[in-house]
């Protein structure tokens, strides 16, 4: 097993199957040693969208979560593609959006709970560049949708 696989295991962390496209793309594209990763929507535990929206539907703290869930499916599509969280180098970039009232000020702290995730597993490996932001929808009315390019190891 894996170090990052053993310390997924020991936060009590388990990660998803990896996604499928909801349509005409892949869900992750490797150049040279970038994995550039497709947006990933909230799921619950019965891998069920997470559909409202924030500042309406869901709290805060609502979000967080929604946006954990992501991360969780970044690393499942990142190890599909590398084969192994081991060849994370750095997460380089993340890009959250956040479906928002039109008064919701607060996408960077839902976003958190994705960023949080990615360096609670993989330390200062998972510190990286990110944008949040709030939007007026995303697919299937779904609460936060995130997207991540990842440097791996050759």
């Amino acid at each position: 097993m894996s170090h990052t696989r053993e310390k997924i295991a020991a936060l009590g962390i388990a990660l998803p199957a990896p996604t499928t496209p909801m349509g005409n793309y892949v869900p992750s594209l490797r150049i040279g040693n970038l994995i550039y990763l497709s947006g990933v929507v909230a799921r619950d535990a019965n891998d069920g969208l997470l559909a409202g929206k924030l500042g309406g539907d869901y709290t805060v703290e609502q979000g967080y979560q929604a946006a954990r869930s992501c991360a969780l499916q970044i690393l499942a599509n990142v190890e599909r593609e590398a084969g192994d969280l081991d060849r994370i180098v750095h997460i380089v970039r993340v890009s959250g959006m956040v479906n928002a009232t039109p008064d919701f000020t607060e996408p960077p702290a839902v976003i958190n709970g994705c960023s949080d995730t990615l360096v609670e597993v993989l330390g200062d490996r998972g510190c990286h560049t990110r944008s949040a932001f709030g939007v007026a929808t995303l697919p299937g009315g779904v609460s936060v949708e995130v997207e991540a390019v990842v440097e791996i190891r050759a």
